[in-house]
């Protein structure tokens, strides 16, 4: 899903409403980092010279972004679901998302029932772009990370599969689509290019 759009809006209304600009440009570079770690409210206040109430602002932040968010499959993604999971392609969730965070939008969208393993950032003590999520889902698969595909949309979570060992397809989102992704092994416009054959060529097993 396009969870980076409403999180972009959300703090752009606020930089707004406080006097000051954020562009797509400054907030591109975060794209793929735990969002815990931006700490976006406190350079508002440096920025502005202004005491601001970190905690209160990230509440609004939190309460403005499910207004906006689509809790929607992106373009071919429920297909592939289906696609793998019919054929008993084991599956992993890795994020470094919190998670409550990962438990209601998997919910929403009616995904969680596809994962054999989810991976948070609440099972890791380092999140993207460490490896560390990757190889726990791979291990809760019991399947060597040599022998996995990673699909992400960032140039951080690439890095992090890569590390693990993994192959990886990358779907650039509009905040991601200028990011370095020469690291992946394969970039696609949307999960409608993606298949079991082709995600099975990647892994080098031939056939799923």
């Amino acid at each position: 899903m396009d969870s980076e759009t409403p999180e972009f809006e959300a703090h752009r209304q606020i930089f707004a409403e406080h006097g000051v600009e954020l562009t797509v440009e400054e907030w591109r570079g975060e794209v793929g980092i735990w969002s815990a770690t931006r700490d976006w409210f406190a350079k508002l206040g440096e920025i502005t010279g202004r005491p601001v109430d970190t905690v209160a602002l990230r509440e609004e932040k939190r309460r403005r972004f499910w207004q906006i968010i689509k809790m929607e499959p992106l373009p071919g993604v429920r297909a592939l679901l289906d696609e793998l999971q019919a054929a008993a392609v084991p599956l992993a969730l890795a994020s470094s998302s919190e998670a409550w965070w990962i438990q209601r939008a998997a919910a929403q969208l009616d995904v969680t029932r596809y994962f054999h393993a989810i991976v948070t950032g609440d099972d890791v003590t380092q999140r993207k772009p460490h490896p560390e999520a990757y190889l726990l889902a791979a291990r809760r698969l019991g399947i060597v990370p040599e022998r996995c595909v990673a699909i992400e949309d960032s140039q951080h979570g690439l890095a992090a599969a890569k590390a693990a060992g993994m192959k990886a397809v990358a779907i650039p989102n509009w905040l991601t689509a200028e990011h370095d992704l020469a690291a992946a092994d394969l970039r696609v416009i949307d999960a409608t290019n993606l298949n079991r054959e082709i995600l099975a060529r990647l892994a080098g097993t031939g056939t799923t």
